[in-house]
């Protein structure tokens, strides 16, 4: 246990006599004597020092009131260090990790030597899982080597980065120091239940010292959340409450991981528990919007299936993703060789910032356009996110691969492995999608930072640069491209089945690949330089390339351009962000009015992944006036995947497809355009009317055109199919 008099707990003894009284009132929570602990608090609110009262109103949960006596302790000792970092202890406390971090930063302003600041601005730093907060808890150790609750926060840090050696041997160092140091033991009681121990000793031993100390459990939960096992985070979220029913983080985090498993009821009543008792921190408060606007959502259901889509865009969306989901768990099922236990859940917003609440409890989560949480998926709806920033149908299979792989394993599969299936199953869907080796991955590659297979994790968890998680998922993609090419998909299959068993990366690696997990780097890393060399080693005459070709084509000179782009394009073949030199090439070769070459040029950027709305849309008129109708349904048909809110697109495609006598496709794409709400209300259903007349789906006909009629009496194409529709 810690004492308010040692620099762990703010090294208060030299700034108030009062710090035995906080002492006690902190010794008796420590030992679960909660009722005691309030009252102790209580008397420590009547004192006649700010600071003293600011304690006793902290550790009554009265954080206002707290926040005034810290505001005023301050004010009469401008100089404390310890005051400054009591009270951003509080604040973190009261989920202000921006305001903690300040008051942090003055303490060290005024005590460069202050631990207990320190590890406050490593414990602000791992709310983020920046890399800072390992450095920072060092720090705290090199001005302090005595401080337990560091070493407990190292081992916390460690595990969350899947080194439980590493945080084992951090929890001996914190009981060394303080045989009752509880944090510590709580990650020593995670590592046992991530091992599959149901019962702990350090359990036992934490108990014996603090019998409500729920916050064990709540750690355990956490873990078991960093590593996907949802089910089993509940469980013991509820444990944790058991202990402690006040523990309204660990109540909050119920109720999101309730929302996780698509169990909203509960969800609800759990995260109102906490806003009644005035825990409102962002997390709670933003999931209890969102489920409020969950009424303006509605679920569509089949056997394997549920889609849940917001109403202002169902009737343009659920065409599209009802049949794509249903083809991937059709395939995966074939593909993992497993049937799921029951529906798999597809949550789809139209607001990244509702996705991010649905996913983290937080807004701001930019960077990513889906999650997986066991049988339930959430991601981005195509309207969530700039045209063509993303293809929906390329993230939908890469999070149903990870349905399968997460139930297959029972949640016990590693990260790399996981994502990097389900980026190689993108590209086995269709080889246009998923991930393209950007200009920061080949810097990556360039400078050797790709990591080993059995470090890999790490890469996704706590980046040591910018843009690691990016490149994390790229190896780990193209180690499972590399293991299906050499080995098969039976070795992938395999490797499922010993992450279910438990296996190690290493054991997984052996017992399905027959070789070391050093060999298997040794033999990746060759075969990726076989796939990636030539970009590496040319990036920089790309650059040089590339500038010159945009340089010519901005003067005038389409021939010099021409030359400078196709001379280097095939350096890096990946490149289809802004700036590639395919749709360089095109624009050269339109200005020359050599269309059948710019359509070639285009098609060949569509088929790298190039994903803007503009070039496809203009590759699909060249397609088409060039008589090349089928490969203009192919680009189309794309476009449905990128950006399905383009009128015009549907309108083309729908043309295409009634031209083909594919009615039924033609009705989808008509559909789609009515669901537009387009302002030519009379020709988009008439349009309709003929795709569900060839569709010989007369009565709906009628009605379409009736439509028409109502928007335009007059419009005779309209009256001649009515009349044909009535005959």
């Amino acid at each position: 246990m810690t004492t308010i008099g040692k620099c762990a707990a703010g090294c208060l003894l030299a700034v108030t006599a009062w710090a035995a009284a906080v002492d006690n009132c902190r010794a008796l929570r420590h030992r679960g004597q909660l009722r005691e602990a309030k009252a102790c608090f209580s008397e420590l609110t009547q004192a006649n020092d700010a600071l003293a009262q600011a304690e006793g109103y902290w550790g009554l949960g009265r954080y206002n009131e707290a926040n005034q006596e810290f505001r005023a302790a301050v004010k009469e000792a401008p100089k404390s260090a310890a005051a400054r970092v009591e009270w951003g202890r509080m604040f973190l406390d009261h989920y202000q990790p921006g305001d903690a971090a300040k008051l942090f930063e003055e303490a060290l302003e005024i005590d460069k030597n202050n631990a207990a600041a320190y590890l406050g601005l490593a414990r602000v730093a791992a709310q983020g899982f920046d890399k800072k907060a390992v450095d920072l808890a060092n720090e705290a150790i090199r001005h302090d080597p005595g401080f337990a609750e560091a070493h407990e926060f190292l081992a916390y840090l460690a595990l969350e980065d899947g080194d439980a050696t590493l945080a084992t041997g951090e929890v001996q160092k914190a009981i060394a120091l303080s045989s009752e140091a509880l944090d510590g033991m709580a990650v020593a009681a995670s590592i046992d239940w991530l091992n599959g121990k149901t019962q702990s000793e350090w359990m036992d031993r934490i108990l014996k010292i603090d019998p409500a100390y729920g916050e064990a459990y709540a750690t355990g939960a956490h873990f078991f959340v960093i590593n996907r096992r949802y089910e089993e985070a509940t469980a013991w979220y509820r444990k944790a409450l058991d202990l402690n029913a006040e523990l309204w983080a660990a109540r909050s985090q119920l109720g999101v991981n309730l929302m996780r498993l698509g169990m909203e009821g509960e969800a609800r009543q759990q995260l109102e528990r906490c806003f009644d008792a005035h825990y409102r921190d962002a997390e709670t408060v933003n999931s209890l919007r969102l489920l409020d606007s969950m009424k303006d959502y509605e679920t569509f259901r089949t056997p394997a299936t549920e889609l849940v889509l917001n109403k202002k865009e169902a009737a343009l969306l659920r065409p599209y993703i009802e049949p794509e989901l249903q083809r991937a768990v059709a395939t995966y099922q074939r593909k993992y060789k497993m049937t799921l236990p029951g529906a798999v859940r597809l949550e789809v917003f139209p607001n990244h910032d509702d996705f991010a609440v649905r996913t983290f409890g937080l807004p701001g989560q930019g960077g990513f356009l889906g999650v997986t949480f066991g049988m339930v998926v959430t991601m981005d709806s195509p309207s969530a996110r700039p045209p063509g920033e993303f293809n929906w149908a390329s993230t939908m299979w890469h999070e149903l691969s990870h349905v399968y792989v997460l139930t297959a394993t029972h949640h016990l599969v590693p990260r790399w492995f996981t994502e990097g299936l389900a980026v190689h199953e993108e590209g086995a869907a269709s080889p246009d999608w998923g991930d393209r080796m950007t200009p920061q991955i080949v810097a990556a590659l360039e400078e050797k930072k790709l990591l080993p297979v059995s470090e890999l994790d790490r890469g996704f968890v706590r980046p040591n640069y910018p843009n690691q998680v990016m490149v994390s998922y790229f190896e780990a993609g193209k180690m499972c491209d590399y293991i299906a090419q050499r080995w098969g998909d039976d070795a992938l299959l395999g490797m499922i089945h010993s992450y279910a068993a438990r296996k190690s990366t290493a054991e997984a690696i052996q017992d399905n690949l027959h070789e070391s997990a050093a060999s298997f780097d040794k033999d990746f890393a060759a075969w990726l330089d076989g796939k990636t060399g030539k970009t590496v080693a040319r990036l920089e005459d790309w650059k040089r390339g590339m500038k010159a070709a945009q340089e010519d084509l901005q003067h005038g000179k389409q021939d010099d351009a021409l030359r400078e782009g196709l001379a280097v394009r095939d350096f890096y073949p990946d490149y289809v962000g802004e700036g590639n030199a395919y749709e360089l090439i095109a624009g050269a070769y339109i200005r020359k009015n050599n269309k059948a070459a710019a359509m070639g040029e285009l098609e060949r950027y569509r088929d790298a992944g190039g994903a803007s709305v503009e070039a496809l849309n203009k590759l699909a008129r060249l397609e088409q006036e060039g008589g090349k109708v089928s490969q203009a349904e192919v680009t189309l048909r794309k476009l449905n995947y990128i950006y399905p809110e383009d009128e015009e697109a549907h309108r083309r495609l729908g043309e295409i497809l009634l031209d083909a006598r594919n009615a039924a496709g033609a009705v989808r794409e008509y559909r789609a355009v009515v669901a537009l709400q387009p302002e030519d209300k009379a020709e988009s259903h008439y349009q309709l009317a003929r795709a569900l007349s060839a569709a010989h789906r007369t009565n709906e006909a009628k009605d379409e055109v009736l439509v028409a009629l109502e928007a335009a009496p007059g419009f005779k194409p309209a009256q001649q199919l009515l009349l044909q529709l009535s005959q």
